[in-house]
């Protein structure tokens, strides 16, 4: 058995958004390896220039479009521009995400709502549907969702951003359900607690830690490749009977 060729994705094309660091460039940096085309989205250029000369520098093949996929024409512009470099699309990761706020639920105004609907729910709906007619084109089609494990069980000061993910999770058994005839899988990953620029604000603060993980089975807080390595399961052939699924990678919370 050539499982090499189970888990390649050479020659796919693959878009990974929120992918200038963190779970999303780990993403990438998997895709790439295993052999992909990959356009990088991220909003500061910068950064997200950054991200892909550190894949270029390796060998692969990465591009990276900056935009604020918060807004519909930037949505627009991220399919049109990997469409006319790349020819296709393959492969959608909504990784990119919003949580402008921590605190009580009753202290979130209605501004910072709009701004979590609008990058961890509006984007991933708007981005799959413009993507629809390039991956019912493709082979091996593939969306991944990048939900977190506060769609299963709600994080404290996190409500609204909670809510958000628990709404994607719905939303890919939706697009699971209404697009496998056209050959196109659709499924989530739910992390737990990862040790990314984005968590900061609760691995950094020994006392949230600690009460994390004593009710952990792991005890440890996940790393970024654990979440790349099961975005790359989804991607590949190895998942080819899954769709609708959603995975939990939480260092078993969810138990």
């Amino acid at each position: 058995m050539d499982l090499s060729s189970l888990f390649s994705l050479q020659d796919k094309v693959a878009i990974i958004t929120g992918a200038s660091r963190g779970i999303g460039f780990s993403i990438a940096h998997f895709f790439a390896a295993a052999g992909a085309k990959v356009v990088i989205n991220g909003r500061k250029e910068d950064y997200l220039m950054e991200a892909a000369n550190k894949l270029r520098d390796k060998g692969y093949e990465v591009a990276g479009v900056a935009c604020n996929i918060g807004y519909q024409e930037e949505r627009q512009v991220l399919v049109k521009q990997t469409v006319e470099k790349y020819g296709q699309i393959d492969i959608l990761v909504n990784n990119a995400a919003a949580s402008p706020v921590f605190g009580p639920i009753q202290e979130t105004d209605m501004g910072a709502f709009d701004k979590i609907l609008d990058v961890n729910l509006k984007a991933p709906y708007e981005l799959s549907k413009l993507s629809f007619p390039y991956l019912r084109q493709s082979s091996n089609a593939s969306i991944i969702n990048i939900s977190s494990i506060g769609a299963i069980s709600p994080e404290r000061g996190l409500g609204l951003y909670s809510v958000s993910k628990s709404a994607l999770l719905s939303l890919t058994k939706v697009f699971a359900k209404e697009w496998g005839e056209y050959s196109i899988r659709v499924n989530a990953i739910c992390p737990g607690l990862i040790k990314t620029r984005f968590s900061e604000a609760l691995w950094s603060n020994e006392k949230i830690k600690e009460k994390f993980l004593s009710d952990l089975p792991l005890k440890r807080i996940g790393e970024e490749g654990e979440i790349g390595a099961m975005a790359l399961f989804l991607a590949s052939k190895a998942s080819s009977y899954t769709t609708g699924a959603v995975f939990t990678s939480d260092g078993g919370f969810a138990v």
